[in-house]
């Protein structure tokens, strides 16, 4: 692949038929791709650990009630026991990779301390665990009809419920997911 190419700031979408437990019906947001392979994040697989708990957890102190009712996301199946957070971009931290002009993710404590304590960014998702393709997998998966791709929407990631984001990511590119065959076919 040309950098051209490559899916960094895109969306990965399951096709209906992906069987996998660890990815149907989810929507994949692809922060680095390259010769070597491909990392992401699940944006919609909230799991049952409200960030009060992650707080509590890290010996983090917060009285943001809003930001202690949110839900934990299911990033992906490899190193579950690591957080990632993916957020606006307004903000550089120690630990900070900034995807596009609207969206960075951010892999250490200082950002979740600045959340506990209301100075965080202006939209965040914390996730547990990373969805991560060896050099040329994602491809080969992508030409098995396994994922539609297309470019990533801030607002489907921060702004949608995570039931809603499986079909709006399609929706970003003109397709309604309960309308497509499960009969996969090359030209």
């Amino acid at each position: 692949m040309t950098n051209q190419e490559y899916l960094s700031n895109h969306f990965l979408i399951a096709m209906p038929t992906l069987a996998d437990p660890n990815f149907a019906q989810t929507v994949t947001y692809i922060c680095e791709h390259n010769e070597e392979g491909a990392m992401g994040i699940v944006i919609n697989r909230p799991i049952d650990i409200s960030m009060s708990e992650l707080f509590n957890h890290l010996g983090l102190e917060s009285d943001d009630e809003t930001a202690a009712q949110q839900r934990v996301y299911m990033g992906g199946p490899v190193q579950r026991e690591r957080g990632f957070v993916l957020h606006s971009a307004e903000t550089v931290w120690e630990a900070t990779l900034k995807v596009s002009p609207a969206i960075s993710i951010t892999t250490s404590r200082d950002i979740l301390d600045a959340i506990a304590q209301q100075e965080g960014p202006k939209q965040y998702l914390v996730a547990l665990g990373y969805a991560g393709w060896e050099a040329g997998q994602l491809e080969a998966e992508i030409a098995e009809n396994s994922w539609l791709s297309g470019p990533a929407d801030a607002s489907i990631i921060f702004e949608h419920n995570s039931n809603d984001r499986w079909q709006a990511a399609a929706s970003l590119l003109g397709v309604d997911l309960s309308l497509l065959s499960t009969d996969a076919g090359h030209a």
